[in-house]
């Protein structure tokens, strides 16, 4: 067998490789989409159980048919990253607004966990629907998947300000976010003053509206700092 031995300076080698690695975290694993508030997994979940019409007013389905519709067609990770995705989804505690509507232990705020998803079941929140409505107006783009063989969109045309009102909180590589969530209500408030003062609106008129954070568990803010 012949081997070939390509002699590379591992400066260059580190430029190259390590910022297709950084850039391949950042976009498709751990930050959220602006536009969407979602990480490509979250965007995934909600978008097969769309596709299979597990919808809020249909039955409920087996996490574990979620899970394998989900890493068949379009996230090729491990399925138990894909469970924790969707048992984060369904809790109360760590979700202000939940997407998805779980039946069946998924954990508590104590640290219990969640059944096996063979045991649950879940379908799609009745908010979840307002972030894919109109997907089939070519309101957004679309992308192949990872073997080619289906098609995911990019992005979810959503409704509302999700990013804000769930916040999201991940470590990538060379960055990070860490956004709290907000009360809908107050966020729209602000959203509507400002597309009416768009022009003159600053900080502390917009937080008139939105005075600070919303936690699903509650608590107190002690200063500002940080």
């Amino acid at each position: 067998m012949s081997e070939t031995i390509i002699p590379s300076d591992i400066v260059d080698e580190m430029r190259d490789s390590y910022m297709d690695y950084a850039m391949s975290v950042i976009v498709g694993r751990a930050l959220p989409d602006v536009r969407d508030g979602l990480k490509p997994v979250h965007r995934r979940v909600l978008y097969s159980m769309h596709d299979q019409g597990n919808e809020y007013n249909k039955a409920y389905r087996k996490s574990a048919r979620v899970v394998g519709e989900v890493i068949g067609k379009y996230h090729p990770h491990g399925d138990s990253a894909v469970y924790d995705t969707i048992v984060r989804m369904t809790q109360p505690f760590s979700m202000r607004y939940q997407l998805v509507d779980g039946q069946g232990n998924f954990g508590s705020v104590d640290g219990d966990s969640p059944a096996a998803m063979r045991y649950t079941e879940v379908r799609m929140q009745r908010l979840a629907q307002e972030l894919l409505l109109d997907l089939d107006k070519d309101t957004v783009d679309f992308q192949p998947n990872y073997d080619e063989s289906q098609e995911e969109p990019v992005v979810l045309p959503s409704r509302i300000p999700n990013l804000l009102a769930n916040g999201s909180t991940g470590i990538a590589v060379g960055m990070a976010c860490n956004i709290p969530p907000h009360n809908l209500r107050e966020l729209m408030n602000a959203l509507l003053y400002y597309i009416d003062h768009r022009h003159q609106a600053d900080i502390s008129e917009l937080m008139e509206h939105l005075p600070g954070p919303d936690f699903p568990t509650g608590g107190t803010i002690l200063g500002r700092q940080g």
